[in-house]
C-alpha cells in the first residue's frame, strides 16, 4: 500500500501508530514485493507474519498466493487489517507473539516467517521462535540494521556477540538487503535490514549441555573486552581451558561457535 492509502486508512479508523508497540507501518509497495520475493515463498506456502499492523506486507504476501497466519497484538488495528484482507486466505490471531502457544496456533507442518518485526522485541522473539516453534523452518525478517548485523555476524565482524553465537547454533543467517527509513509511516530514526535465517535440522556442532554453553557465552560477552579467565571465573577451570585448546587470555569475540562448544564440553 502507498503512503496516501495508509494515511487514509489511519484517518478513517481514527488511528495513530503506537510508540509503545514500536509501530512503523511499511508504506511502499515495491519494498513489500521485494520482501516477498526475497523470502522465496510460492503459492501454497504457509506464512506466519508477526505484527502485520495495517496489512501492507500482508497484502503483498496474499497476492503471492500464500496462506497467512497473522499474529497481531494491537486490537485497535485489527479492523483495518480485516478490511484490507477480507475474503483472502488469512487467519488473524489477536495475541502477543512473545507468549503465544506456537503449537496451538500453527500446528505441525512447515512454515515460513515473513515479517516486519517490532524493533523492541525482534531478538527475543526470534530466539523464542527458534526454541519453541520448530515448525517455522525459514525466516525473512526486517529488523533494525544493527540488530540484523548482530544476528548474522561471525568472528571478526564488529557486531559479533552472544546473540550471533546463539543464532549460529540454531540457523544459518545472512543480511540480504537494507531498507531506508523513508518507506515507513512514521519513519524510524534508524535504517532497517532484511535478514534471512534457515533453521538447521541438526546443529552444526554438538554439545552435551546447551544451557551450559549458553551460560558461558552470555558470561563471556557480558564484559567482552576482558580476558576469558576473568569473565568465566568460577565457570571454567584452567584444566578445562587446556582440554578445549582455548587460551584463557583470549576474549569472547575471538571464539567461534565450535570453540564455545569445545569449551562447554571440556571436562
Amino acid at each position: 500500500m502507498t503512503p496516501s492509502q495508509i494515511r487514509d486508512l489511519l484517518d478513517a479508523y481514527n488511528l495513530r501508530p503506537s510508540k509503545a508497540l514500536g509501530q512503523h507501518f511499511l508504506a511502499d509497495p515495491n519494498t513489500a514485493q521485494r520482501i516477498v520475493r526475497l523470502s522465496g515463498v510460492v503459492a501454497g506456502t504457509r506464512v506466519v507474519e508477526v505484527g502485520p499492523g495495517v496489512g501492507s506486507l500482508t497484502v503483498a504476501l496474499l497476492d503471492a498466493g500464500v496462506h497467512v497466519c497473522a499474529i497481531e497484538l494491537d486490537k485497535h488495528v485489527l479492523p483495518v487489517l480485516e478490511s484490507v484482507t477480507a475474503g483472502r486466505d488469512i487467519e488473524i490471531v489477536n495475541a502477543d507473539a512473545m507468549t503465544v502457544d506456537w503449537h496451538s496456533v500453527l500446528g505441525g507442518g512447515s512454515w515460513v516467517m515473513v515479517a516486519n518485526l517490532p524493533y523492541n522485541i525482534a531478538t527475543p522473539l526470534l530466539m523464542r521462535a527458534f526454541e519453541d516453534a520448530p515448525m517455522i523452518e525459514r525466516y525473512l525478517v526486517m529488523v533494525q540494521r544493527e540488530v540484523g548485523e548482530r544476528l548474522a555476524a561471525v568472528v571478526g565482524d564488529p557486531g559479533y556477540g552472544a546473540v550471533s553465537v546463539r543464532i549460529a547454533w540454531r540457523a544459518s543467517a545472512r543480511v540480504v538487503g537494507r531498507v531506508p527509513a523513508t518507506v515507513f509511516i512514521p519513519p524510524p530514526k534508524v535504517e532497517s535490514a532484511l535478514v534471512e535465517l534457515e533453521r538447521w535440522f541438526e546443529p552444526p556442532v554438538m554439545v552435551r549441555d546447551e544451557a551450559r554453553m549458553r551460560a558461558l557465552v552470555e558470561a563471556g560477552f557480558a564484559t567482552r573486552r576482558k580476558m576469558l579467565r576473568r569473565t568465566l571465573a568460577g565457570l571454567v577451570t584452567p584444566e578445562q581451558f587446556a582440554a578445549a585448546g582455548i587460551d584463557p587470555a583470549a576474549r569472547a569475540e575471538t571464539l567461534s561457535l565450535a570453540d564455545w562448544a569445545r569449551l562447554s564440553d571440556a571436562r
